[in-house]
Formats: structure tokens, sequence, C-alpha cells
């Protein structure tokens, strides 16, 4: 929190009391007071006492002390007078209710909410960042992971952040909070060597306990790990993005990983117009729109069960030369045989492709 907001009360505070007034931050520095010379003087030997005193006054070393509101179980700063009479207890505990209603404006103005949404919505400035962080007492250099949660109900009337929120209730290492109607986002203190296996787990458990308690139906978006403050804009995009893809090309998934995307996440950031060529193409005899739902069936399934012939006629129910003729039939219509690894990553590559103009309302 800036010194010069806590200054501005103190100075006013100079000719209604007969004492020296000021304030010092956790650390034991002064960061305000009516005598200027004793700004930035350090008292760090004090702080336990102050500590102690649980937002009590208390009287150290000549002076009154008096903790103003924490949010962490100690001071983040407290009013002092010179003195130990009733006179500087007085004088203590009216500046401190000043101080205290400043300090709540400002974090009002200035909370870790706000701060962490201009984070993740990019609209803060580098050097605000590291200002506002140590303000608010927000470590940066930190492996944090981001979660976003997206309802899908939509006769739902909101995901909200509390129910979040209390599946993992330690607000010190989790924090959630509402971007939106639909989206709620979680941040979430990592230990060094978390993977992306232990984030979809956590992803799953999210999932897992807002539909088992009747909450909403959600999709869980994982970005990479952000290792600092400034890190967490791009996970966060990457999170959305992860949920972007995971609707066009895994609609049966309810926890996508950014890191896991594959070559959708390609797909998806190429043109709609140059996918259109690729089409184009690759199916030259006939459009892919030529094949029925039956043969598209048959497709999917040699391709779930890794072109393995006799698996997918398993699978199917048909005999192995009843596939080889359907495959057959397929090679004479678009001119690719999926039983060639090159022309069976063609043709997977192209059904993707597909996918991704129709979610664009793109006839191809």
């Amino acid at each position: 929190m800036s010194g010069r907001i806590f200054q501005n009360i103190v100075l006013q505070f100079k000719d209604a009391v007969e004492t020296e007034i000021g304030v010092i931050d956790a650390e034991g520095t002064v960061i305000a007071c009516t005598e200027l010379g004793e700004i930035g003087s350090r008292w760090s030997e004090l702080v336990s006492g102050i500590n102690a005193a649980e937002e009590g006054v208390i009287t150290l070393a000549g002076k009154t002390f008096k903790a103003l509101s924490g949010w962490n179980g100690h001071f983040d700063f407290a009013v002092f007078a010179y003195g130990e009479g009733e006179m500087s207890r007085a004088a203590c505990s009216m500046a401190a209710v000043a101080l205290n209603a400043a300090k709540s404006y400002y974090e009002e103005k200035y909370d870790k909410v706000s701060f962490i949404k201009n984070i993740i919505s990019d609209n803060i400035m580098l050097s605000d960042l590291y200002i506002r962080a140590k303000e608010l007492h927000v470590e940066s250099e930190l492996n944090r992971g981001v979660f976003l949660i997206r309802r899908l109900d939509e006769h739902f009337e909101g995901l909200t952040v509390e129910a979040v929120q209390n599946i993992f209730p330690d607000r010190q290492t989790s924090f959630a909070l509402s971007m939106g109607e639909s989206d709620v986002v979680l941040i979430q203190q990592l230990s060094e060597n978390v993977g992306t296996r232990e984030l979809e787990k956590t992803a799953q458990l999210i999932e897992e306990t807002l539909r088992e308690n009747g909450e909403s139906r959600v999709v869980v978006g994982i970005g990479t790990v952000a290792a600092h403050l400034r890190d967490l804009a791009k996970s966060y995009k990457e999170a959305q993005i992860a949920i972007e893809v995971g609707k066009v090309f895994d609609t049966e998934k309810f926890v996508v990983s950014y890191e896991n995307l594959g070559i959708g996440r390609l797909i998806y950031q190429l043109p709609t117009t140059l996918c259109e060529m690729f089409l184009q193409e690759v199916f030259k005899k006939n459009p892919i729109d030529s094949l029925d739902k039956e043969t598209l069936f048959t497709i999917n399934k040699f391709f779930e069960n890794n072109l393995v012939l006799s698996e997918t006629a398993r699978k199917l129910f048909v005999h192995r030369n009843t596939l080889v003729y359907r495959l057959e039939k397929i090679k004479k219509l678009t001119g690719l045989d999926l039983r060639e690894f090159d022309d069976a990553i063609t043709f997977k590559v192209a059904l993707m492709v597909k996918k991704y103009l129709a979610s664009r309302g793109i006839e191809a």
C-alpha cells in the first residue's frame, strides 16, 4: 500500500494532537510520520511485540502502537504515537480509525481480486505489477497453475466462486475469482516438480466435485504452469484456447490441457481460407461430403483402433473382408488408401480441418 495515502492522513493529525504520530509497515519501517525525519527509520525489533498484541494497543520502547486490520494473521501496518500515557493511547486509537478506513478503501480499489484480474486480463504494466505485488504481499516468483472453469448448463444461473473455493479452502495457496457469468478462474500455488498429470488430476477433482454436488456441469481448461506473476496472463489465455479447441475436437472431454491439444491447436490457429484450400487439394476426386455416415463411422473406428484391420472389424462386428471392401471403396472415392500411413495421416487431418470449419459455420 502506498505510504503517500497514510502520510496525507497523518499530516492532518499534526495540529489536532500534541504528539508525533506515524505508521510502520510489517517489516518495522516507518513509512509515514508527522516528524518527516523519522520516515525510513527501521524498528524491526518491535514487530513481534506488535503482532503479539493482536490489534490491541501496546506500549514499546517509549511509544504506543496499534496494528491496523490485517488479512493474514500478522499486521501489515501499525499506527504509533510517541509516549506511553493516556494522550498517546487516545491519539493512536483515533489515528487507527482514520487509517483503517483509508486502508479499507485502498484495498477495495486495489485488492487481490482486482490485482489478479488485471494481471490475467493483461491490463497492468510490468512496473506496476511488481509494486502492487509488494503492497498486497503477493509473491512474484512462484509456480502457479491456472484453471479456467466454464459452466456448460445453459439453464444454470451461474457458477459461483464460493463453490470452487470450497473445494480448495486454503486461500493462501488457492485463489478463485469470477471472470463473468459462466467462468471462474482458480489460481493455485504449486510445488516445483508438478507436471501436466498432476494439473489434470486437480482439474478432474474440480469437474467431478461440482457435478456430484449438483452445482453445474463444467469443462475445465488448463494453461501451462506460470512460474512468475507476469506469466498468469499467458497461462489464462492458454486455458481459454484449451476450452475452445476442446469444444471443436474433443467434445466428450470435460478436462482439457493446453499442453495436450496436439494437432488440434495447430489447426485452430490456421486461417479458414488455408483450411478450405487444403480440403480442396486433398479431395480432388470427390469432396469429403460424398462419404455417407456409415463410411465415416468406419473410418473413425479404423483410426480409433490404430489402423489394425482385425481389431477394427471385431469392433464393427463385421468380417475382415467386409472391412477391406469398405476401405477399397473409400480409396476409389477419395484417392486415399487408409491402410497406408501417410494417407491415413492426411485423411485424419482433413477430418479435423472439416470439423474446425464446421465450428466456424463454414461449409467445405
